[in-house]
């Protein structure tokens, strides 16, 4: 075949060591194991405990794992894409250091925030450069250092959110491997039900903002919930029927780990049996951008080259998204 098509060719992940548990938090805040699990799926979640070290550090263990992995020379890499909603400061794109940090001399590099979907967005984006005909090896990172905007004082946000990071290698393919489809949405109704308040131009840092704790994640639960229920549902339905897929077609749900009940629905619309669902929330909670190439990472080891995955995610803002790939290899 002649079309290039954008295909996955590697992966790497890291977390950091710490582990917070449900056990734990029961001694921080007024909940417990059971009410957690019930509600979210959620056993423990991972914590990058040094100060000194932001997303950049999650990102470049990440990548490096990667690279370890598929003997890729970070000097061929033409692009770093980070996708992230925890930069590691201001301005200076994350991305940038990072690269630099791995050795990717020859590649520019930007961060993608997108929330949640950061990392399904920055597939599409990684794909087009590719199916350009421009590039030829892009690395798309999902990182978040999230415990560094989370009030462990509050039991509806503390409870959820865990560190990690984890990559993916984009490079042309001409077997109509890769990615296929992609329905993107966003709708700015969700902007003041999941979000940080001061921080932005919109609300400058000041002693006030820092003392009223409005530097930390703010989550309207309820109404996020029956968002993501039925907007990841609806288009993972979607962009099955729009490619003429079964569910026998279908051979895996990556889906976005922010709530086990909200990737059942999921799973449930697109009636996925539960052998095809990849979940591994109970381990490490939601890490954002990194949820999507951490369930590639862990379950690299199922995939054949053709197996069709639906990839789908929902996030703050808010925006949603799902993804039609197919996949490039055998692990050896």
């Amino acid at each position: 075949m002649n079309k290039i098509t954008a295909a996955i060719t590697a992966v790497g992940a890291y977390v950091p060591d710490f582990v917070l548990s449900n056990k734990v938090l029961e001694t921080m805040v007024d909940t417990n194991d059971e009410w957690i699990t019930t509600r979210t799926g959620i056993k423990e979640r991972r914590i990058l405990k040094d100060k000194n070290k932001g997303t950049s550090y999650l990102a470049i263990q990440a990548a490096e794992d990667l690279l370890k992995k598929s003997g890729t020379n970070p000097a061929d890499i033409d692009m770093v894409l980070l996708a992230t909603t925890t930069p590691d400061m201001p301005v200076a794109a994350t991305a940038v250091y990072v690269a630099t940090q791995i050795g990717a001399v020859n590649a520019f590099a930007y961060d993608l925030q997108a929330a949640c979907s950061s990392f399904l967005y920055g597939m599409s984006t990684a794909a087009a450069y590719i199916q350009s005909g421009r590039y030829k090896k892009i690395l798309l990172i999902g990182a978040d250092k999230m415990s560094s905007i989370i009030d462990y004082t509050d039991r509806a946000t503390c409870i959820i959110f865990g560190d990690g990071a984890g990559a993916a290698l984009f490079e042309p393919n001409h077997e109509g491997l890769g990615l296929q489809d992609e329905i993107l949405r966003s709708d700015g109704i969700g902007r003041e039900f999941l979000k940080i308040e001061a921080g932005g131009s919109l609300l400058p840092p000041s002693h006030e903002t820092v003392d009223n704790k409005q530097h930390y994640v703010f989550q309207d639960g309820k109404t996020v919930f029956k968002y993501a229920v039925s907007n990841m549902a609806d288009i993972s339905e979607k962009i099955m029927l729009r490619n003429n897929l079964t569910n026998e077609d279908v051979d895996w749900l990556v889906s976005h780990q922010a709530n086990k009940r909200i990737i059942d629905a999921t799973s449930s619309r697109m009636n996925l049996d539960e052998s095809k669902v990849l979940v591994n929330i109970e381990k490490y909670g939601n890490t954002t951008s990194a949820t999507l190439p951490l369930l590639l990472n862990d379950f690299e080891h199922l995939f054949k080259k053709g197996d069709n995955l639906i990839f789908a995610s929902f996030g703050g803002g808010f925006t949603w998204g799902s993804i039609y790939l197919k996949w490039a290899y055998d692990k050896k």
